[in-house]
């Protein structure tokens, strides 16, 4: 029985791995959802439908909601696509995607934090969907802190 016991926690890690990747695909798809919408509401000048909440159209409206020219929301698009992308290699078992995941959310996680900041100390409103977003990324973290280590007895893709 010896034998087996290495197996079967290979088993179960693999498991836990490609379960907590498919948590983390399906909430990178719910961010870029919102990054994709607020995307769109940015670059076509729309109103965004926020209920009413003041707070939204001043934060959406800021200077701060923009770098370059270029709405923040696009940068979340490209970070959720990626975190899409890499939890989905991840979870079909590639070390090296494993580790991309890790970094995307981590640098999502930093902007995330900024933007808060900006939110609560210098705009003094806070937008829905960007709270949503912000929601999002700190479960994708969360994710990422909970994964188990990737084995040295797994195949390198």
């Amino acid at each position: 029985m010896k034998p087996e016991a290495p197996r079967q926690t290979e088993v179960a890690g693999s498991r836990a791995r490609i379960v907590l990747s498919t948590i983390a695909a399906f909430i990178s798809l719910a961010g870029l959802a919102d990054a994709t919408y607020l995307t769109v509401v940015a670059m076509t000048g729309e109103t965004a439908a926020c209920g009413g909440s003041m707070g939204c159209f001043e934060v959406l409206g800021s200077l701060y909601a923009r770098i370059a020219g270029i709405p923040v929301a696009l940068l979340g698009v490209f970070g959720y696509f990626a975190a899409f992308s890499f939890a989905t290699f991840a979870g079909f078992g590639y070390k090296r995607a494993r580790g991309l995941f890790a970094l995307t959310v981590w640098a999502m996680f930093a902007m995330t934090l900024w933007l808060l900041y900006v939110q609560a100390f210098l705009l003094h409103a806070f937008c829905r969907y960007c709270l949503f977003s912000a929601a999002f990324n700190f479960l994708l973290a969360g994710l990422v802190v909970a994964s188990p280590a990737p084995r040295d007895s797994e195949d390198e893709n």
